[in-house]
């Protein structure tokens, strides 16, 4: 039987192999950063994790289309924060913000995953211990629609906690309609907690409510005090209001009704009007500064339906405030100082560091989602424990790579040199095509990857004992080295592309099916499988097919298939013997 096709050129296939090492390498170190350094994971580099459970004000099950449009403006807000390397990835109804280095903190921001409106503001208050302290008959605030005196506001447009004599107005901009703003978070970050909110040993719920029973229960009573259109309702519920405890309206507030909220900073209480813009309607945010102010600004563009809206807006409410309401926080609450403002353009200005006015020029942008999300997890890695991560991983896979060599020496003397061989002539390949994936479609490898490099390091070997066997079984048959090998190969082909199949089959299902971690197993399993049919066919079955025409390799103490040979010897004397005793 004449030797396959595969096998007529073995030098040759073996130059395409080496080729194709040339081609990558060549990309990895010319190509793209340079770097030969694969994306880790958090579990390898350290990092943090954080998982968003999706929340409906009926406690019904998450659209998967409402969850891909809140993955993708929260992948946006990602990008807008320069964090690098992250990944915001749909896990059933949740969704998993990846942060891998030191951005654990940043990580933590992009948890406000809420509703955004701009409502005007009918009445605010400062929050004493917490709680609202609405003033008495007569004093600002009590017109719907009006605004403190300037005795009782600050020239930013904060309410002071306590009075103060000054009688001077907000000062004004004349280069472009100008917004005061009162930023939430002058002395103190946003607090963009996940939802902080939640807490993480929630008591057990009463009268035998499921959480979702309990939770639709929450929502409910809020609404029926915080979003009550009765103005002796409203009082009440801005003088019970404590902005220090979890809020059950968080992003399910209902836009076409009033709102009694606290600021994100939790010192002033605010009873708004209804919705008159969705967040939606903004088209863009940035942050800036203003050269001849010499300040800090945030820079708003609305789309035509909210332009015409924000005109409207600005033309009644001259001289007072709107507020900007995100998961039913006030984020910020500026001064309207001219209108009405054409164009769709605005800018707010305040008491605002370069990463305050970033910061909320990125939560005006991005913080309109169509769910609104609680944390139901954080994980946090530390760089010195994703070190050790990494090495337990490198050392599992030298030890996993030694103990496979040193059976194939063992049981098949020198021809496991060759199997060997082509596990590294894998695992140069199989590197590099890492490290660029890396660089292409933002692959990390974390640890289950390793796993799954480790268990792709089994697969090859097993190539090598399928091929070896059939070489052994067709020298039982009376076949020499040389002839067996060819034949052997023919035979051995069909079984590992048969296993090949069924491996890169379950690898595939399993990354659709799986997620998280998982993935990046199925995903690691799977190229190796890939590249073993490629090492198997352009590697050892090359170097097999050379050494089968070497009389080095053919001798029985080299290859060790003398014993082989012996019974294929005493099969054909027995055989002689049995047609001599038939005659």
């Amino acid at each position: 039987m004449p030797p396959s096709q595969g096998s007529a050129h073995p030098l040759r296939l073996l130059g395409v192999y080496a080729v194709l090492l040339a081609v990558i390498y060549a990309l990895v170190f010319f190509a793209g950063d340079h770097s030969p350094t694969p994306k880790l994971g958090i579990d390898l580099q350290g990092g943090t994790r954080v998982t968003l459970t999706a929340r409906t004000p009926d406690g019904s099950k998450p659209s998967q289309d409402s969850l891909r449009r809140a993955q993708t403006i929260i992948e946006n807000r990602v990008n807008g924060l320069g964090v690098s390397g992250s990944e915001v990835v749909i896990d059933g109804d949740n969704l998993v913000i990846t942060v891998p280095g030191d951005d654990g903190g940043q990580a933590k921001a992009l948890a406000t995953t809420a509703k955004l409106y701009i409502r005007p503001v009918l009445q605010a208050v400062p929050a004493v211990g917490g709680k609202g302290t609405p003033q008495a008959s007569g004093t600002a605030g009590t017109t719907p629609g009006a605004i403190p005196d300037a005795t009782q506001l600050n020239p930013d447009g904060t309410l002071p906690t306590q009075p103060t004599p000054t009688t001077q107005s907000a000062p004004t901009t004349a280069a472009v309609p100008t917004t005061e703003s009162a930023p939430a978070a002058e002395s103190t970050p946003q607090p963009r907690v996940f939802p902080a909110q939640a807490p993480t040993s929630p008591p057990a719920p009463p009268g035998g409510l499921t959480p979702q029973e309990q939770a639709k229960k929450e929502i409910a009573d809020a609404k029926a005090t915080r979003q009550s259109t009765d103005p002796t309702v409203q009082q009440a519920a801005m003088a019970a209001m404590d902005c220090s405890k979890a809020d059950p309206l968080a992003g399910n507030d209902d836009p076409n009704l009033p709102l009694v909220a606290c600021a994100t900073d939790g010192k002033e209480i605010l009873l708004l009007d209804k919705s008159r813009i969705d967040g939606q309607e903004i088209k863009n945010a940035t942050s800036g500064l203003n050269q001849q102010q010499a300040r800090h600004e945030v820079n708003l563009e609305f789309k035509s339906e909210g332009s015409d809206a924000w005109a409207t807006l600005t033309g009644e409410y001259i001289n007072k405030r709107v507020a900007f309401v995100l998961d039913s926080k006030v984020v910020s609450a500026p001064v309207v100082q001219s209108g009405p403002q054409q164009g769709g353009r605005t800018t707010i200005s305040g008491s605002f560091t370069a990463a305050s006015a970033k910061e909320l020029a990125n939560t005006l942008k991005y913080g309109s989602l169509p769910l609104s999300f609680q944390t139901s997890e954080a994980e946090t890695v530390s760089a010195t424990l994703g070190l050790s991560s990494l090495r337990a991983g490198l050392l599992a896979g030298a030890i996993g790579l030694a103990v496979v060599l040193l059976y194939c020496l063992a049981y098949y003397r020198m021809l496991g040199f060759l199997a060997g061989f082509s596990l590294v002539a894998s695992g140069v390949a199989v590197y590099g095509i890492i490290v660029l994936l890396g660089r292409w479609i933002g692959f990390t490898l974390d640890l289950a990857g390793i796993a799954g490099l480790i268990i792709g390091i089994g697969l090859t070997a097993d190539s090598f004992v399928v091929f070896f066997e059939r070489i052994k079984d067709e020298m039982r048959e009376g076949r020499s080295f040389r002839s067996a090998v060819p034949r052997g190969w023919q035979r051995a082909q069909r079984t590992n592309l048969s296993g090949k199949t069924v491996s890169l089959i379950a690898s595939v299902v399993l990354y659709i099916l799986a997620a998280g971690q998982v993935k990046g197993f199925a995903f690691t399993l799977g190229i190796t499988t890939v590249l073993d049919v490629i090492v198997l066919y352009l590697v050892t079955a090359p170097l097999m097919m050379l050494a089968s025409r070497s009389p080095f390799w053919a001798k029985p103490s080299v290859n060790g298939l003398g014993a082989i040979q012996e019974v294929a010897r005493e099969r054909r004397a027995g055989e002689a013997l049995v047609k001599e005793t038939s005659r």
